[in-house]
């Protein structure tokens, strides 16, 4: 049985401005190739209202699973949850489980739970909470839309919470081999073991280092004795 298929939308004008480097697609992308989940599509957009519902819809409706990033604050800017409830025609408010985390979190700290920070507790009917142990503020989950924050390390916490929730497949598998070869050279012979190998996936990443020329050629796939078998071959074809 093929493993879950998954896409990424990160949102913000902050990734797209270059203000804010991405992190977390490939912190997701390490993830969900452990867990038997095949990541194939990521998509950035702005914090723009029609932009966000229609890529929302767009995904969720090609992929099993879809991860937001960002947009789920406390600030006018964060308008991810009410996106998500157009997307899929749910009304959101303030719902008392996310208010009574959050009122109770700042209760501790002593600080003001005022309307801003009770805006992170606005969650779509029919949502279930994704829990945070980071700074409390929940994402959450409607059908295979799962939302979480922009933060790394809030992030991080929030797939970790996710992931026993999404039933995965055979983790992907790699080997690599280091070729001081210009791909022109091994073009030809690489392509002759992928045919070889349709189960596998051949990739080739070239480099140049001190004038030498040459390539990282990854191996990938779901069968350990497969990669290893097409890797044997590789360092057959290319010996150092």
């Amino acid at each position: 049985m093929p493993n879950p298929t998954a896409a990424m939308l990160v949102i913000g004008d902050e990734i797209l401005s270059g203000r804010t480097r991405d992190a977390n697609m490939h912190f997701l992308a390490q993830e969900f190739t452990k867990h038997g989940v095949d990541l194939q599509e990521v998509r950035v957009v702005s914090d723009d209202r029609p932009a966000i519902v229609s890529a929302l819809n767009a995904l969720r409706a090609a992929f099993d699973v879809v991860v937001t990033s960002g947009g789920i604050g406390p600030t006018h800017d964060d308008i991810t949850a009410d996106c998500v409830a157009e997307a899929f025609g749910a009304h959101i408010d303030v719902r008392e489980d996310a208010r009574a985390l959050l009122a109770a979190h700042y209760e501790r700290q002593g600080a003001d739970f005022n309307a801003a920070r009770q805006r992170m507790a606005r969650i779509p009917d029919g949502a279930v909470l994704i829990d945070n142990p980071v700074s409390i503020a929940p994402g959450f989950s409607m059908e295979n839309v799962h939302v979480m924050a922009g933060v790394p390390s809030v992030f991080q916490a929030m797939v970790a919470s996710l992931l026993p929730r999404i039933t995965g497949g055979a983790p992907l598998l790699s080997q690599s081999l280091r070729i001081y070869r210009g791909e022109g050279e091994i073009a030809e012979p690489l392509g002759a073991l992928a045919q070889r190998h349709p189960e596998l996936s051949f990739g080739s990443y070239p480099f140049q280092r001190d004038g030498v020329y040459g390539a990282n050629v990854v191996v990938r796939g779901h069968d350990g004795a497969q990669v290893d078998c097409a890797m044997a071959e590789l360092a057959t074809l290319f010996p150092e």
